[in-house]
């Protein structure tokens, strides 16, 4: 259905009118000297129907008073594909996520290289999410606000290197620059996953008291702990089997989760990862339709095409009727 953005624009239409009455023209004696006797400017006026002219004058005034209060046409009702939900991500960029204990493909990558395969399929499915991206090393950053935009967020993420935070690890800050940004969403919508691999070795805020933080706001947070729990390495001998793992905080991740209403997930392999991600969808709600919307389609080129064509049509005689008089 037709309707008008701004209505309240149609109190320009008396202007022309208003302006006429308040301004009356001035005798052509008074309003110009002809210095050449033979030019007479009442033989122009007169060729010309002033009548007709004032139609097409006033239709061209209403055409643009209608143009200006932009016409649109109103579809019906869309519901959105908006789950409410805003997620935040928050992923270690400290030094041991270069360690190559993970395989994609068959292929041995680093810890971020399958962090960065695996996140980049959960961004892709977030659609009807608000999604943020924090990273996070010796000091933790906001790289992404929350938004809709999912080609961002995971642009962001393929775009970081490891070390780009720094070498250490500050969970905590992490934890709170997450807090800071969910806190003025709608409480149940509130949700952070955090990645590390490691333990909480630098920041100024403790990650415990991160968590009661989060608590406090209503911030469920998932974490997930990354790394193979054997490697073997060359040594003297050949080789020997290590836990490149060792240094990972599950106890504190695990009591994290449990303090937030989340949950605490280990990956020691890519499946487990992106079985970790999986869970994450299956335990927060599905996508619900959000508030209806109607498209609206401008329509106001066509009273200014009216517009320009009928004032066209109001100045042609008098410019016709002049060029023939000075000629």
């Amino acid at each position: 259905m037709p309707e008008f953005a701004w209505p309240w624009i149609a109190i320009l239409l008396p202007l022309p009118w208003l302006v006429r009455r308040w301004m009356r023209p001035a005798a052509p004696g008074q309003a110009l000297h002809l210095p050449h006797p033979q030019l007479r400017l009442a033989a122009v006026v007169e060729s010309v129907r002033p009548g007709a002219r004032a139609w097409w004058l006033a239709l061209a005034w209403l055409c643009l008073v209608a143009a200006a209060a932009r016409p649109q046409w109103v579809g019906p009702p869309q519901a959105q594909q908006r789950s409410g939900r805003a997620m935040m991500l928050a992923v270690d960029l400290s030094g041991s996520m270069r360690l190559e204990d993970m395989k994609v493909a068959g292929q041995p990558v680093s810890r971020f290289g399958a962090v960065e395969a695996i996140a980049s399929d959960f961004i892709a499915r977030r659609g009807g999410d608000e999604l943020g991206l924090i990273l996070f090393g010796s000091r933790a950053f906001l790289v992404t606000p929350l938004t809709y935009d999912l080609g961002a967020v995971s642009a962001q993420l393929k775009s970081s290197t490891v070390g780009l935070a720094g070498t250490e690890t500050a969970i905590g800050d992490a934890v709170a620059v997450a807090v800071k940004r969910l806190s003025a969403m709608p409480e149940q919508a509130r949700v952070l996953v955090l990645l590390t691999d490691g333990v909480n070795n630098a920041g100024s805020i403790a990650p415990l008291d991160a968590a009661r933080a989060a608590k406090a706001a209503g911030v469920r947070v998932y974490t997930i702990g990354i790394g193979a729990t054997e490697l073997r390495v060359p040594d003297f001998f050949g080789t020997r089997v290590v836990n490149p793992s060792a240094d990972l905080d599950e106890g504190m991740l695990r009591t994290m989760a449990a303090q937030t209403g989340g949950r605490y997930f280990r990956a020691t392999d890519t499946s487990e990862l992106a079985a970790a991600y999986h869970a994450i969808d299956a335990l927060e709600p599905m996508p619900q339709h959000g508030p209806e919307l109607r498209p609206r389609h401008e329509l106001f080129r066509w009273p200014l095409l009216a517009g320009v064509l009928s004032f066209l049509v109001a100045i042609a005689p008098l410019r016709r009727h002049r060029a023939g008089a000075i000629a």
